[in-house]
């Protein structure tokens, strides 16, 4: 008889999909997984010298594969986390081979829409340094997040931002668990000119780029923050606050 090929018994539908990936790190946890049936936090460090294994993992996530995450003992009986492949039903085959490439027309048509800003500071940025990201996620709105004849699904979001936004949804319990779609559709994170919570948390969110000329007035209140032995956040807001109520107290007077 010949050498099993699947000796760890892995559904066909995750065999089937990750034969579709090309990205190297992504890749090389799945090779392993499909060889050894799971793969360590140890191994990655040691034997692939990946240096965060989370890191690894979740290539292989945003590749469309599942992974489920449990409890090994590593060779000094400590216990250390491993991986391996979930549910074939969890495959998300929008994202199998990669980010989809969006066109250069697409995003001219939403840089003239938007303006070439940011949507999360609104900050202008050179075009090349703008990422199109759908608005809303697909774990929580599937095959309702939208296409290029609907712009209006879409934002333009700098690199750091894009990076905020995706660990945020990441730790909201509706990407999670709920996966009620309203509840994005009034988040920060997906209509930051309109919306009533940040990740499910009550809160009012402003974020702020100091630039060229202006970097004087962040060093100034950077500076007060340090004298006062207090945050650069809590500088802002008291500043903020003591304009808000001067501004009462002038349209009192009036």
């Amino acid at each position: 008889m010949g050498e099993d090929t699947n000796p760890h018994k892995i559904h066909p539908s995750i065999l089937k999909a990750a034969a579709s990936i090309t990205a190297k790190r992504a890749k090389t946890v799945i090779d392993h997984i499909i060889k050894h049936g799971h793969i360590t936090t140890e191994e990655l460090t040691d034997r692939y010298g990946y240096s965060h294994p989370p890191r690894a993992a979740r290539d292989v996530r945003e590749q469309g594969i599942p992974l489920v995450t449990f409890k090994v003992r590593a060779k000094n009986k400590r216990s250390i986390g491993a991986y391996r492949f979930g549910n074939p039903d969890k495959i998300e085959a929008h994202k199998l081979g990669g980010r989809k490439v969006f066109s250069k027309a697409f995003k001219q048509l939403l840089i003239k829409k938007y303006g070439s800003k940011c949507a999360i500071s609104s900050e202008p940025y050179e075009e090349i340094y703008l990422q199109i990201d759908h608005r809303l996620p697909y774990e929580v709105a599937g095959e309702g997040i939208g296409d290029e004849t609907q712009p209006e699904l879409f934002m333009l979001l700098s690199g750091a931002a894009q990076r905020q936004k995706s660990w945020s949804c990441e730790h909201c319990e509706n990407f999670r668990t709920l996966k009620q779609i309203e509840k994005c559709q009034t988040c920060y994170w997906a209509y930051p000119e309109n919306y009533s919570h940040v990740g499910l948390k009550e809160e009012r969110r402003v974020d702020i780029t100091f630039s060229n000329t202006e970097a004087m007035i962040y060093d100034n209140l950077r500076a007060q923050a340090e004298k006062t032995k207090t945050t650069l956040q809590s500088v802002i807001k008291t500043a903020l606050k003591s304009a808000a109520e001067f501004r009462s107290l002038l349209d009192a007077l009036k």
